[in-house]
């Protein structure tokens, strides 16, 4: 029995360095493209941003919910995300790389949406920040939904660490898309309940043994 067990966390302990490791090369090549697109947008004045940001209730650039979390307005602006995106996103997707683009899928959509129904009209937005608040919630209740211990002290050292950057999504905060934060930050706790792990009680019992269905 003890050997058994002792293969079983061996196996599990070497997917979960394989899903780690592949999701550091995704977040490395997801940093990447958004740099290189950053290039590209300063090389065309901003073009870009203009191009694929949300407008508020403009039905022609709803599509572009989808796009805007890769463009940035200024250096600055690519700069402050990109080590938040890589630190949260690594951490929401060291458990599953397919998970993690099923999170940036749900936090792109919640925030996007939360920017083009409830900004203010006219108001441009581009930018990371979304998908950031989304891995974060993510993050924070994770390991509450799938019961894993490490992640919930994971959730709780973020939570601890980075408490601050609930304070972007507190209305009034300036130049901050704060409806867009929240928006990711809710999508991310969506996540975080609708991929939760099916984790079924082990049966007990003498009827348990050799049951067949």
């Amino acid at each position: 029995m003890t050997g058994a067990v002792s293969e079983f966390d061996g196996r599990a302990a070497a997917e979960l360095l394989r899903e780690a490791k592949k999701a550091v090369f995704v977040m490395v090549g997801f940093l990447a493209v958004v740099w290189v697109l950053q290039v590209a947008n300063w090389a065309d004045s901003g073009g870009l941003s203009r191009d694929f940001g949300i407008i508020p209730r403009n039905t022609s650039r709803l599509p572009d919910i989808l796009l805007a979390p890769l463009f940035h307005f200024s250096w600055t602006h690519i700069e402050a995300n990109s080590g938040p995106l890589f630190i949260f996103g690594l951490l929401a997707a060291y458990r599953g790389v397919r998970r993690f683009a099923v999170v940036t899928l749900i936090a792109a959509v919640t925030s996007g949406l939360a920017i083009w129904l409830f900004q203010g009209s006219g108001q441009l937005t581009v930018g990371a920040s979304g998908l950031i608040y989304g891995y974060f919630g993510y993050i924070l209740v994770k390991g509450l939904f799938d019961r894993h211990l490490i992640d919930v002290l994971i959730g709780v050292v973020m939570a601890l660490s980075f408490a601050y950057i609930l304070v972007a999504v507190v209305p009034g905060t300036p130049r901050v898309s704060w409806i867009g934060h929240l928006g990711g930050l809710v999508g991310g706790i969506a996540s975080g309940w609708l991929l939760r792990s099916n984790r079924p009680q082990p049966a007990s019992g003498p009827a348990a043994v050799g049951s067949i269905s």
